[in-house]
């Protein structure tokens, strides 16, 4: 609880949480004064980093394709190179690679086969890039639940220490009420946090999304170019 001693003349401004004793807070001070329910929040908060630095460098990393990707592929199937075509898809590391793999392994069977191969690849890869963001999507809802938690039980604390001691000074109330704030604020801005990193990782998935969709196309038009003839 911070206690503001608000006294004019030669006195100065007391304040609960300030260690140092110089009448301002420093933010560790003024996340100390948040009580226990900081903690989970800070540790929300470091799941909702960690996840979107992991996240991003996987999802960037999956969706980087070099653009003669598929003029290579098309050049080894228009010269019969099967085994060179398999041996450059499983030479590149990304989900575009490994669908189109997929298709290279099912060539010789009909298309609707090779189709559904190709498809069932695909979603496995959507899983994998979207491992762990329904993490972000949960701290992003209950990470403002946990600040308002907070606050209702640090103005419990408050008005119940003021029933018991029956002080009704307005500093006192008020810096209680402000220091119990701080939990909704963080909570607010760790759930803000978390969404936006949320909303962004989605975006950069579906762009990746959209390169597998376009890459498995051409593959299946390739394959049928031969018949149209």
């Amino acid at each position: 609880m911070i206690d503001l001693l608000q006294v004019n003349g030669n006195t100065t401004s007391a304040v609960a949480g300030d260690v140092n004793h110089d009448g301002f807070l420093t933010l560790w001070e003024l996340v100390t004064t948040g009580g226990w329910i900081m903690l989970p929040l800070g540790v929300m908060l470091f799941m909702a980093v960690y996840i979107f630095i992991e996240r991003y460098l996987a999802i960037r990393a999956a969706g980087r394709i070099d653009d003669n990707f598929m003029h290579i592929i098309k050049d080894h199937l228009v010269t019969g190179n099967i085994a060179a075509a398999k041996s450059f898809t499983r030479n590149t590391n990304n989900p575009v690679a490994r669908i189109i793999d997929k298709g290279i392994q099912r060539i010789g069977k009909p298309i609707e086969l090779i189709e559904k191969s190709m498809d069932n690849v695909g979603v496995l890869e959507m899983y994998k890039l979207e491992k762990n963001l329904a993490v972000l999507s949960v701290i992003s809802k209950a990470a403002p639940i946990f600040g308002f938690v907070g606050t209702l039980v640090g103005l419990m604390q408050l008005f119940s220490a003021i029933n018991t001691t029956n002080e009704f000074e307005v500093a006192t109330i008020a810096g209680g009420i402000y220091t119990k704030l701080i939990t909704s604020i963080s909570g607010l801005i760790i759930g803000l946090l978390a969404y936006l990193g949320y909303s962004f990782l989605q975006t950069l998935i579906e762009k990746t999304s959209h390169k597998m969709e376009a890459a498995s196309a051409d593959f299946l038009d390739l394959l049928q170019e031969p018949s149209q003839s």
